[in-house]
């Protein structure tokens, strides 16, 4: 029977289940990327063609 004062370590990846894919943060980044560029254009064209008109 295993000691219960003895500390029980266990991975990060076993623990989660699952590798850590390191491709997310990637995917993450560039949709927040696109996410800020696209609502920057919706805000930025209807303000020049006002100005102008």
């Amino acid at each position: 029977m295993a000691d219960p004062n003895e500390a029980f370590r266990i991975s990060d990846e076993a623990a989660r289940g699952a590798v850590s894919n390191t491709g997310l943060r990637y995917v993450l980044a560039f949709s927040l990327g696109f996410a800020v560029i696209a609502m920057s254009l919706v805000w930025i064209i209807p303000a020049l063609y006002n100005a102008s008109h």
